[in-house]
């Protein structure tokens, strides 16, 4: 009898220890069921099949649940995702929600470790930004330095344009030349060279690697986050043996490039971000240990590159497709330049206040096709309370910024590309705060000031350039995007007509 009871003791205290760890915590945000070991991830597996989107299958939550938080658990990490403009702002904005997971899928991510910018935390996160953000401007980020670097490139582009299209007379895909493009500003700035061509083989290679990568996962990290245990009986299917190639593949790249800066270190020229990375490294030699090393210099390069390039070069790919699309838009937009500019030098940065319907199409495209719809993930560093419910430490954070983008009572008409609700009746530009596709607070994106500056300075170029046309006998193209944590346009081809004689010179 004694057994029996000391076996029923451990079996209620056992239930009880699981419940404690695994278990829903006491007011946490509504959201499906967690099942043993696995959770949520079931039933998150099956609605992102069922609506292809992460962002579609959180706001169908939302929706099931009516609360503007949903609580999940994927695999073994308590999990919130926040959908509403006022719970997203708080994430943004407060202490609490700075912190980042170290999961396997960050790991893996980062090759193994907590490095680079992205996603460390604390004073590493806040010591190496510190530096990357001093020694960019230094080296003429933000300034007319860097709008040269993106000029140089958006003539590059207008002439490559015109020759690969024929003058309008071949369809042309402008999402493969323009990438490339966006990419050569960021070489130069983190490595001091640029790619001569955009076929050039290595710069092909590494836009391939980089697209790949981004469309391996969405921001929830897969299944292969949930289960990390997958890679040893599935490698393939989990999509471990992929991004593990990969990632061998950038490294190498990106290594051989830093071997070269080594090769001509010369400790009084500082030429780039490379170059003053590794004069720190040089100066904390004989400080014992040190955050700065080549590993973390790597994973920094790997993260401009991938945040960069590939998020501007796809909102630059939506834009073209929205003209395509949007006829009228584009027109009225070619007005507008073709009177504030002409057609004798290309746009420029400070022709911006002039050009407010420009300005309005282009956050109209930003709000409609957010390129990284949920962002994050973020991880809760003490016991917090939001909207309501108790947010324990530890939870991860995935931040919905589609659904504010896509608010009904915000924007009444959310699914109608309408660049008109940003302009007033005096034609003037109105600033929304709704618009968050750079983020908000202490973590907000490092590369803005590059990535409005690439989408206004590439934009106004192509449109001033060209007249968007489909192609006779193929049916407009879908705009529904491909999914990954990266979302771009499907593939889809154009006529340039060309609206100039030859591409205008800055």
């Amino acid at each position: 009898m004694w057994t029996l009871l000391l076996l029923a003791v451990t079996f209620v205290l056992a239930v009880a220890s699981y419940i404690r760890r695994f278990g829903k915590p006491a007011n946490f945000p509504p959201g499906p069921a967690w099942l043993p070991i696995v959770g949520s991830a079931p039933y998150l597996k099956k609605l992102c099949r069922e609506l292809r989107y992460l962002h579609l299958a959180a706001a169908h939550m939302s929706e099931e649940y009516k609360s503007p938080v949903i609580g999940l658990k994927l695999g073994s990490e308590p999990t919130i995702v926040v959908l509403t403009h006022d719970a997203v702002q708080q994430v943004h904005t407060r202490e609490e929600f700075e912190g980042r997971p170290y999961n396997f899928f960050i790991k893996l991510r980062s090759m193994g470790a907590r490095r680079g910018i992205t996603f460390t935390e604390g004073e590493i996160w806040h010591e190496q930004r510190s530096f990357a953000v001093r020694h960019l401007k230094q080296l003429g980020y933000g300034k007319q330095l860097m709008e040269n670097m993106i000029t140089k490139e958006v003539l590059d582009l207008l002439t490559t344009l015109r020759r690969e299209g024929s003058g309008g007379r071949r369809e042309i895909s402008v999402g493969r030349y323009v990438t490339p493009c966006v990419l050569n500003v960021l070489w130069v700035l983190v490595t001091g060279s640029r790619f001569s061509s955009w076929d050039d083989p290595q710069l092909q290679h590494l836009m391939q690697l980089m697209s790949r990568r981004a469309k391996a996962f969405d921001m929830s990290g897969g299944a292969l986050n949930q289960f990390p245990w997958l890679r040893f009986f599935a490698p393939e299917w989990s999509g471990y043996n992929i991004i593990t190639r990969i990632n061998a593949q950038l490294k190498e790249m990106i290594m051989g490039t830093i071997n070269e800066h080594l090769k001509r270190y010369d400790p009084n020229v500082t030429s780039d971000l490379v170059d003053a990375y590794i004069h720190e490294m040089e100066a904390r030699k004989n400080l014992g240990s040190s955050n700065f090393t080549y590993d973390q210099l790597m994973q920094i390069c790997m993260d401009f590159f991938i945040a960069g390039a590939i998020p501007i070069g796809a909102t630059l790919d939506f834009l073209v497709l929205m003209m395509l699309l949007h006829p009228d838009v584009q027109q009225k937009a070619q007005k507008e330049i073709d009177t504030v500019v002409g057609k004798d030098r290309l746009p420029q940065l400070s022709d911006k206040p002039q050009l407010p319907y420009l300005e309005a199409v282009l956050m109209e495209l930003q709000r409609m096709y957010i390129v990284t719809p949920v962002t994050g993930p973020r991880r809760v560093t003490r016991d917090t309370i939001l909207n309501g419910y108790n947010i324990p430490k530890d939870t991860t954070v995935l931040i919905s910024l589609w659904s504010v983008h896509r608010d009904q009572k915000h924007w009444g008409d959310p699914d109608v590309f309408r660049p008109e609700r940003f302009i007033n009746k005096q034609g003037e530009l109105i600033k929304d705060d709704w618009l968050l596709n750079f983020g908000v607070g202490k973590r907000r994106c490092l590369g803005e000031a590059l990535g409005r500056s690439c989408v206004f300075l590439f934009s106004a170029g192509i449109l001033q350039h060209f007249e968007i046309l489909s192609v006779p006998g193929k049916d407009l193209p879908s705009s529904k995007p491909i999914p990954g944590i990266t979302m771009s346009p499907p593939p889809y081809e154009v006529l340039l007509r060309p609206r100039t004689e030859q591409a205008t010179k800055s």
